[in-house]
This record gives C-alpha cells, sequence and structure tokens, in this order.
C-alpha cells in the first residue's frame, strides 16, 4: 500500500501559479502511476491529470496551462500550475493506481490522499 499526503495549495489571484507536491510513503512510489483530481463546491470530483511510467494526460481544461511530473527519488508527485483561474478553485486530491495508463475515473485509482485547497480570486 502507499499513503498520499498533498500540499501547497493555496490562496493565487487570478493569472497566478502554484506547485502542488503529494508525498507518498510505504511501498515504492515508483510502482504506481499517480494522478490528480479535483473538487469544486457542489461538483462531482474531476479528473485533471495523471503521469504513469512515461505517459502524462490532462483534462481539457487544464491542457497547456498545468504540468505533472514525479520525482521517484523523492517519491513525490507534482502538479505545476501556471495561468490559474478563478474555475480552477477546488480541493486538490492526489491519487495514486498500479497500473499505468489513461485512466480518468475515481474508481480507477486505488489510494487517495486528505487534499489540499486551491483558491483563486479574481
Amino acid at each position: 500500500q502507499v499513503q498520499l499526503v498533498e500540499s501547497g495549495g493555496g490562496l493565487v489571484q487570478a493569472g497566478g501559479s502554484l506547485r502542488l507536491s503529494c508525498a507518498a510513503s510505504g511501498r515504492a512510489f515508483s510502482n504506481y502511476a499517480a494522478g490528480w483530481f479535483r473538487q469544486a463546491p457542489g461538483k462531482e470530483r474531476e479528473f485533471v491529470s495523471n503521469i504513469g511510467w512515461t505517459d502524462t494526460y490532462y483534462a481539457d481544461s487544464v491542457k497547456g496551462r498545468f504540468t505533472i511530473s514525479r520525482d521517484n527519488a523523492k517519491n513525490t508527485l507534482y502538479l505545476q500550475m501556471n495561468s490559474l483561474k478563478p474555475e480552477d478553485t477546488a480541493v486538490y486530491y492526489c491519487a495514486a493506481r498500479s497500473y499505468s495508463g489513461n485512466y480518468r475515473k475515481e474508481t480507477e485509482y486505488s489510494y487517495w490522499g486528505q487534499g489540499t485547497q486551491v483558491t483563486v480570486s479574481s
């Protein structure tokens, strides 16, 4: 199993940037594909991005603005968010699964962090 803890959220003005981190512990993080989801108030949790062994995938709403990466030596997943918009405001969650691929559904991920709040002001 793997435990996940997100950090790096906060309040930022529209057009600004934030970098989220997700620290993994337990089994070697390199064994897992990982992703980011987000949930805005009153909305369902939605896919943001995921990364496998070398492949990356993005939701259309963040493509070109967000970049996912991982450092297996540090057991850490990152999400660099640039050109932030008020509609990016949400709780952001990292998640992990055993197999790499374009997996975009919550149910396809076995492990979840507690989430970190991102608020973008206009």
